[in-house]
């Protein structure tokens, strides 16, 4: 072994011996002396046929491993030097064998970290660190970035290697080059044509660290019986990676110390809130975490002499290892240093960060570093007394239903209207334009047209900047065919903002409502004639525990959604408080975009959300003729139909307002020009409907929807499986649907499957 003490020794650079034989590819093979011949390891990349592999003359079996994809063949060969031999697929070979190295670490504290470009610097910041804070002595870094790319990082990471005080060893592993290769310049390289013509021909190495994210799960245990099996403890981390200050033991001696001498090691995501202009990221950047991030990568420091030769050395644990929860550290995954890029919102939802002051201090105070803050966001009181709620909502012609509507929702007290149209041909654009000049709505187009939006989105987007959403103190997106129905107190909203107290955000999980086997138009009220629905527990379709939130328009959020507001300031995300229709907390993970209730967040205890997304099947034909007034390019057919046409259990809790809103509308109704649009609109809603009657194709539609065995399968859907949904009513067998609703039996079939 070379003397540790000599300067130049500190830095060393070693190759991964690969080669290839065609049928299979040896990563390496490291061979030890022993009294009579050699015990040897072979590394074999992913892909190899372990059956056949069979051992040359001269060659005895000890053990075979598959690690990944790949495998470690463990043998003895009775000739103390030379090549292994070996046959494969039939052919033989010779094997050049490395001799171990772990000499070179023995007795050290090494970082065994794999480098994805990181530049010269990073690397420089990420020894010293951990020589300086953790005890880190020696380090072995396989360097997965291109040779090419790399010209000055050799020569520059050993010049200031030597600058680093009590680090002794660093060895820089790379793959090796094969032989006659071309050394083209970097502009040259033809990396998407391998094997390209003429004299600038370059061969890449297929196990290449760099020629492909790594896979090579056993390049761990490699490294083990190549360098590290006699070091004193070995860390695993990336070279973006820091491991985080803490007071007492460090790593190394914690791992020495633990029961099965390895610790894991757990990694948390962080990232800047934005790299300054024309500069590099570097470690003091990464001020922020994701307030709602979900898990840790897991890692690992392992003291081999303890942990034992029978352990397996994986990326992401040590296989045959148990390390108790008091043997974890925490560590940091920069990702800027990571995914260089221009802007942090390309890998990360910005919405999702929060400044850190455990990082900022590693920042400022550790790496002298003046990172880019959080701007600063201020939280808006909540107004107290008289409370304004707004309901933003799209519409197509939905002239016989418009009354009732708000006639409802103005009786529990919603005091604004925002209408967005478009293409009405039933009078649903003239009666909105008439309900505005008498004060009950503010009615625009919707401006769509011309643009990549769909039509809700874009009069989302319009609404932003309306005045009665501006100065609104609630805000709901909702829908004509959805009604809040409130089941607490007198059921006005002013009961359920009371019984929520200080929340600031409600969501009303939808009761999917079917046609209560009604098949002809009527005039008359939606919440009387429909009283049948879905379950309050039922899963499947994945629309049935949708939900619209009402939230409270104190700046929290940017801008309106369709399900519930986005656009998260996320400096304000611990003023979120957000719960369902029971009343209870929802989940940070919900706080961007979650749009949907679990069996965890669901509750319909205050308030639901009533979906009469069919209404009649006279009226469906309409509907589907319209086409879908937010999804413009999806078709309403006998799918759609069978998922939300929901008829198992009667739920009559909304009827108790029926009483006020027939007075509300009678009111309305006395109106001469208001009572002249609703009876114009029902008109052309009749006559859309004796239109489309008369064509072969809704014709034979109608007696689609109304015939019995869809009215059974109404009651039956929490008896399915998602893909039934998918695939349609075609697909469930008659003697399914003889089942009685609420017998307890479930089925299923294969996603795409549409017949039995």
């Amino acid at each position: 072994m070379a003397n540790v003490k000599n300067k130049n020794n500190v830095f060393l650079k070693r190759r991964i011996n690969t080669q290839d034989f065609g049928e299979a590819i040896v990563l390496d093979a490291i061979a030890s002396p022993r009294d009579q011949g050699r015990d040897a390891k072979i590394f074999f990349k992913t892909g190899v046929e372990i059956g056949q592999i069979r051992l040359g003359k001269g060659m005895q079996f000890t053990d075979m491993r598959s690690i990944g994809g790949g495998a470690v063949l463990s043998c003895k060969s009775i000739e103390p030097s030379g090549k292994l031999p070996l046959v494969i697929a039939g052919k033989p070979v010779k094997i050049e064998a490395t001799p171990p190295e772990t000499d070179l670490f023995k007795d050290l504290n090494v970082g065994f970290s794999i480098r994805n470009g990181e530049t010269v610097e990073t690397v420089l910041e990420w020894l010293a660190y951990h020589v300086k804070h953790h005890g880190m002595n020696a380090a072995l870094i396989l360097n997965r970035s291109h040779p090419s790319k790399d010209k000055q990082f050799d020569n520059q990471l050993k010049k200031q290697t030597l600058k680093i005080k009590g680090l002794k060893r660093l060895v820089l592993l790379d793959s090796k080059v094969p032989l006659g290769q071309i050394d083209l310049p970097e502009e040259a390289h033809p990396f998407n044509v391998p094997g390209a013509p003429g004299k600038d021909r370059m061969e890449i190495p297929k196990p290449a660290p760099w020629a492909a994210p790594l896979g090579e799960l056993q390049i761990f245990e490699l490294a083990r019986a190549r360098f590290l099996a006699t070091a004193r403890a070995v860390m695993n981390i990336e070279t973006y990676d820091l491991i985080a200050l803490s007071d007492g033991v460090n790593v190394f001696d914690r791992a020495v110390t633990a029961s099965t001498g390895v610790i894991q090691l757990n990694g948390h995501q962080v990232f800047p809130w934005r790299v300054r202009n024309n500069a590099d990221a570097k470690f003091g950047d990464h001020i922020c975490r994701q307030f709602d991030a979900k898990g840790t990568r897991a890692r690992w420091c392992v003291a081999p002499s303890i942990a034992g030769e029978k352990t397996v050395w994986r990326l992401i644990r040590i296989v045959g290892s148990n390390p108790s929860l008091r043997e974890q550290q925490d560590f940091y995954r920069c990702m800027a240093l990571r995914h260089p890029t221009d802007t942090v919102s390309k890998i990360v939802p910005k919405t999702s960060l929060v400044e850190d002051e455990g990082l900022v201090d590693l920042a400022t105070k550790e790496f002298k570093h003046k990172p880019v803050h959080l701007p600063e966001e201020k939280f808006k009181k909540p107004k107290t007394g008289d409370i304004d709620t707004t309901i933003v909502t799209t519409m197509k012609n939905e002239g016989p239903f418009i009354l009732e509507w708000l006639a409802y929702h103005r009786v529990i007290g919603v005091k604004h209207f925002l209408v967005y149209t478009n293409d009405c041909t039933d009078g649903t654009d003239t009666m909105l334009d008439m309900l505005q000049e008498k004060g009950y709505v503010q009615h625009r187009d919707n401006p769509f047209k011309g643009t990549d939006l769909k039509p809700q989105h874009a009069a989302l987007q319009a609404a932003d900047n309306e005045g009665v959403v501006k100065h609104a103190d609630w805000l709901i997106c909702m829908d004509v065919d959805e009604f809040i129905d409130v089941k607490c107190g007198d059921g006005t909203l002013k009961a359920l903002y009371e019984a929520v107290g200080d929340s600031n955000m409600i969501s009303a999980t939808w009761r999917l409502f079917g046609n209560n086997d009604i098949h002809e138009f009527e005039d008359a009220l939606t919440i009387e004639q429909y009283d049948h629905c879905a379950p309050e527990l039922i899963r499947k379709p994945h629309q049935a525990w949708g939900f619209k939130t009402l939230f409270r328009n104190v700046g929290i959020f940017k801008k309106m959604g369709v399900h519930r507001p986005k656009g998260l300031i996320p400096q304000l995300w611990e003023e979120i408080k957000w719960v369902n229709g029971s009343g209870k907390s929802m989940p940070q993970s919900l706080f961007r975009n979650g749009w949907r209730s679990t069996t965890n967040t669901y509750g319909y205890d205050l308030v639901q959300l009533n979906h009469y997304a069919v209404r009649c099947a006279e009226s469906f034909l309409v509907k589907r003729d319209r086409g879908r007034v937010n999804h413009v390019d999806r078709d309403q057919g006998l799918s759609y139909w069978f998922r939300m046409n929901n008829n198992a259990e009667k739920e009559t809790s909304i009827m108790r307002m029926i009483p006020a809103v027939r007075a509300e509308m009678n009111k309305m109704m006395q109106d001469p020009e208001i009572a002249a649009a609703h009876e114009f609109s029902v008109k052309a809603h009749r006559a859309k409907i004796d239109e489309l009657r008369k064509t072969e194709k809704f014709s034979a539609f109608y007696e689609e929807l109304i015939n019995p065995r869809l009215e059974k399968l109404s009651k039956l859907h929490g008896n399915f499986g998602a893909n039934v949904f998918l695939a349609g009513p075609e697909c469930i067998p008659d003697e399914i649907v003889e089942k009685e609703p609420g017998s307890d039996f479930f089925f299923t079939v294969e996603k795409g499957e549409t017949t039995h």
